[in-house]
């Protein structure tokens, strides 16, 4: 019995996508020394009612945010084209002409998008000539440091998120054999399979003790050069975008003091709203009350700034 259990068939899973396997739990060897269990034996699917996978369970907050990156730049752009213009009307409203008003508005308006578009971009360049200046030196100090330092490195920062430094240390010798372009085992990797070599070389920067050090240590991580046009034209056409609100009662009303009712209204309006998508798309705002927190935190800053303009021009000309 004994010889004819050890020559048990194992019966591989299957990797094929066919939905008919999908809700049949897996097979392994039953003979199989190692303790470890197949990670697709570790889903609960096959026990739960309708074979649903823990992924395809809903959250009762089931919004899909956008990117922060994006967000980030249309809310400095819209925040500052509607504040800035508004305040600068609101200020030359105390001169009693809509002309003025709106000659000032539109100069302000399109040096004012220029300059936070070209801000935007140089920003993000910034960040990205930064990146890399930190990612040659922490891959020169990879090199140059033993291997105890670089598993107390990696320790420090997997350690707090309760990894253990017998792992820590099997996590940091794979990294590093990923960054000698070494195997795990520390083997060369065949120069033979052009595949694989080719594969190696398209992650490369992106696989590592460096990049893990950067990503998981530094919190940073490679800012692409399509992000410095993305950055720049968002920033710029929310600046445009959100200046034109307050700035539009004064091509139709003569009068600036009466036009800036018009602009404070619309303005006001525009800002209530836009704090309140802003809450929704960013998730800082959780149900009724964090959409109207938003809003009106947003409403108090633009009209704080717009307050602000118009007394101080006003006192300018007493």
């Amino acid at each position: 019995m004994s010889s004819e259990t050890n020559v048990t068939p194992a019966v591989p899973l299957s990797h094929q996508r066919d939905t008919r396997l999908r809700s049949k739990p897996p097979v392994w060897p039953l003979d199989s020394s190692s303790d470890a269990v197949p990670l697709p034996a570790k889903c609960d699917r096959h026990g739960r009612q309708g074979g649903v996978c823990c992924k395809e369970l809903k959250d009762e907050d089931d919004r899909t945010l956008v990117d922060p990156d994006i967000v980030r730049d249309v809310v400095i752009g819209l925040s500052d084209g509607l504040t800035v213009p508004f305040a600068l009307t609101a200020g030359l409203s105390s001169l009693g002409e809509s002309r003025l008003v709106v000659l000032g508005g539109i100069a302000e308006l399109i040096a004012g998008a220029i300059s936070m578009g070209i801000g935007g971009f140089l920003a993000s360049q910034a960040e990205r000539d930064h990146y890399r200046f930190l990612k040659r030196h922490t891959s020169s100090r990879v090199l140059r440091s033993c291997e105890g330092e670089m598993e107390r490195e990696v320790y420090a920062i997997l350690g707090p998120a309760g990894v253990d430094e017998r792992t820590s240390q099997a996590v940091t010798k794979c990294l590093r054999d990923v960054e000698y372009d070494t195997g795990v085992d520390g083997s060369s990797s065949p120069s033979s399979d052009e595949e694989s070599q080719s594969q190696l070389l398209r992650w490369k920067s992106e696989v590592g003790l460096t990049h893990f050090l950067l990503k998981f240590g530094e919190g940073m991580e490679e800012v692409p050069t399509r992000r410095l046009y993305v950055s720049a034209i968002t920033i710029g056409l929310g600046y445009l975008v959100g200046g034109i609100i307050p700035l539009a009662p004064y091509f139709f009303v003569t009068r600036a003091h009466v036009a800036l009712l018009y602009s404070c209204l619309l303005t006001g309006l525009v800002l209530l709203v836009f704090g309140a998508i802003k809450a929704r798309v960013t998730g800082a705002g959780n149900g009724a009350k964090g959409y109207l927190w938003g809003a009106v935190s947003t409403l108090l800053v633009g009209g704080a700034a717009a307050a602000a303009a118009y007394a101080i021009v006003a006192l300018l000309e007493v």
